[in-house]
C-alpha cells in the first residue's frame, strides 16, 4: 500500500483503492498512515537497498559459484553421522517425489478424494511394521525426536499415576534435549538408568546413540517386570538385518525414517516414524490410514483412529502437533518398495561388514583404540591420541570428515570420535581413512 504516493506498481495486491477505503472506515480510521500510527515514523516504509536485476545466466552463475563454496559428502570421504547418515538413493525416488500430483499434496483434510496419498501412506505404514515387527505404524511425526517424545507422553496416558520416563544411557543427547522440552509442561520426569517401579516407561536405542546393540529381550524383561511400558527407538534399516523390537516385546517402536532415501539436507528435514501393538493402538498419536471396501466391493483407503485436534475436541486429541511429512513418507515407500526386502537387508549386511572392517583397520592405527567392544551397527567409538576435534578439523581441511568429535556432548572426553560407516564408504575410502589419521597422529 503507497502512502506517500511513491509510483509503486503493486500490481499483485488484490484489493482496490474502494476495498481499503471500506476497510478504514470498518475499523474507524481515515487513512493508512493512522492505522500504522503505533509504528514510529522513522520505520515507516524504508528504503531497501536490492541492486539491480540480473539475467537468468548471471543468476545461475552467481548461484553456482556460492554453491562451489561448499563442502558436500560427495567430494570428499565421508564418515560423518551423530543421527543423519549418508546413504544411496535409488533414483527412481525422486522420479516419483516430483510428480505434480504429490508434490504439492500436504496432508489429506478430504481424505476420501486422496485416494493416490492414501494408498502411498498405506503402503508405507505396512512396510515399517514388518521392518519393526509391530502390529500398527501410523503416518507420520516431525523426526525420530519428536516420536521418541510423543511416545513417552503416550506412556503417561497409558499409565496413569506414573510420572517417570526411564531414559537407557544409550540414547542420543539431542533427543534428550527433545524429550526435556515435551515434557516441561507436564508433571512427568526423566530418569537415566534400569526403570523403576514409578516408572511409566523405559525408552532404548536400537543401536545406541554410539553404534552399539543391546539385548533387547533382556531390557523387555525389566521394563516389564517394573510395570513399565517397553519403547525402542530402532533404526529401519539395522532392523532388517537384526531381530525385529516387536518380536523381542517393545509396546512401542519409534525410529528416524530419514535412511529411508531422504537426503542429509543438512540436517533436515527429516521423517518420524512410530509403530506400537493393537492393544494400544487407541492411546497413539497421530492418524493411521487403512483400508476398506466400497458398496461396490472395492478396495478403498480412508483415515482411521484419527485422534487429532482437527478431528475431534483438542482436550480429547493425543496429539495436537502438525504430524504429517506427506511427501517424506512417499519417498519412505517408494525407498523401500525400490529396495525391496531382499535389498535392504543387503544394505544392512554391508553397513554392518563395512563397519566391522573399519573398526579392525583404525584400532590398528598407532595411537588410536576402538572403544565399542560389542557387536555395532553403523558407527563406533574411536579413542584418538590427541583431541577428536582438533583431529577432525585437520583432515576437513584436506576433505576427509572422519566422523563426529563428542566432547560436544556432556559426558564425553575430548579424545572420542564417533566414526560412520555406510554402504557408501568403499575399501579404499576406509584405507584412505586409516592412513589420514597415523599422519595426523605423528
Amino acid at each position: 500500500m503507497n502512502e506517500n504516493n511513491r509510483g509503486w506498481n503493486m500490481s499483485y495486491n488484490p484489493h482496490t483503492a474502494e476495498d481499503r477505503q471500506k476497510m478504514l472506515e470498518t475499523l474507524g480510521l481515515s487513512s493508512v498512515k493512522e492505522l500504522f500510527a503505533d509504528i514510529p515514523e522513522a520505520y515507516r516504509y524504508p528504503e531497501v537497498n536490492i541492486p539491480e536485476g540480473l539475467s537468468e545466466m548471471e543468476v545461475k552463475n552467481r548461484l553456482s559459484s556460492l554453491a562451489g563454496a561448499n563442502q558436500n559428502s560427495e567430494e570428499g570421504l565421508w564418515f560423518l553421522g551423530g543421527g543423519i547418515y549418508r546413504h544411496y538413493i535409488p533414483s527412481v525416488v525422486d522420479a516419483v517425489l516430483s510428480r505434480g500430483e504429490f508434490f504439492t499434496a500436504y496432508t489429506p483434510y478430504q481424505p476420501e478424494v486422496s485416494q493416490g496419498t492414501l494408498q502411498a501412506l498405506f503402503e508405507f505404514q505396512t512396510m515399517v511394521a514388518e521392518l519393526y515387527g509391530m502390529d500398527v505404524v501410523n503416518a507420520s511425526h516431525y523426526d525420530g525426536a519428536a516420536s521418541m517424545a510423543e511416545a513417552a507422553l503416550m506412556a503417561l496416558r497409558c499409565k496413569p499415576g506414573r510420572q517417570t520416563i526411564y531414559l537407557d544411557d544409550n540414547i542420543h543427547p539431542e533427543y534428550k534435549e527433545v524429550m526435556r522440552t515435551y515434557l516441561s509442561g507436564t508433571k512427568a520426569h526423566l530418569k537415566e538408568g534400569l526403570p523403576g517401579e514409578d516408572g511409566a516407561c523405559f525408552i532404548t536405542a536400537y543401536p545406541g546413540f554410539t553404534g552399539e546393540i543391546k539385548d533387547l529381550k533382556a531390557l523387555s524383561g525389566l521394563a516389564h517386570d517394573a510395570g513399565a511400558l517397553f519403547i525402542v527407538h530402532a533404526d529401519p534399516l539395522a532392523c532388517s538385518l537384526l531381530e525385529s523390537p516387536g518380536a523381542c516385546g517393545a509396546d512401542i517402536v519409534t525410529g528416524e525414517g530419514q535412511p529411508l532415501g531422504i537426503p542429509m539436507s543438512y540436517g533436515g528435514p527429516t521423517l518420524g516414524l512410530f509403530a506400537t501393538t493393537k492393544k494400544l493402538i487407541r492411546k497413539m498419536p497421530g492418524r493411521v490410514v487403512g483400508q476398506t471396501m466400497d458398496a461396490s466391493g472395492r478396495a478403498g483407503c480412508v483415515l482411521t483412529f484419527s485422534a487429532r485436534e482437527q478431528h475431534i475436541r483438542r482436550e480429547k486429541a493425543t496429539s495436537n502437533i502438525c504430524s504429517n511429512q506427506g511427501l517424506l513418507a512417499l519417498a519412505a515407500a517408494v525407498y523401500m518398495a525400490a529396495m525391496g526386502k531382499q535389498g535392504i537387508k543387503e544394505t544392512a549386511r554391508l553397513i554392518y561388514d563395512k563397519g566391522a572392517y573399519a573398526a579392525s583397520v583404525l584400532d590398528k592405527v598407532p595411537g588410536f583404540q576402538v572403544k565399542t567392544s560389542g557387536p555395532f551397527f553403523r558407527e563406533f567409538v574411536l579413542s584418538c591420541p590427541r583431541p577428536a576435534r582438533d583431529i577432525a578439523h585437520e583432515l576437513e581441511l584436506k576433505g576427509i570428515f572422519p566422523g563426529l568429535a563428542l566432547d560436544r556432548f556432556e559426558g564425553f572426553p575430548e579424545s572420542d570420535l564417533l566414526v560412520c560407516v555406510t554402504e557408501m564408504n568403499s575399501k579404499n575410502d576406509i584405507d584412505s581413512l586409516a592412513a589420514a589419521l597415523g599422519e595426523v597422529s605423528k
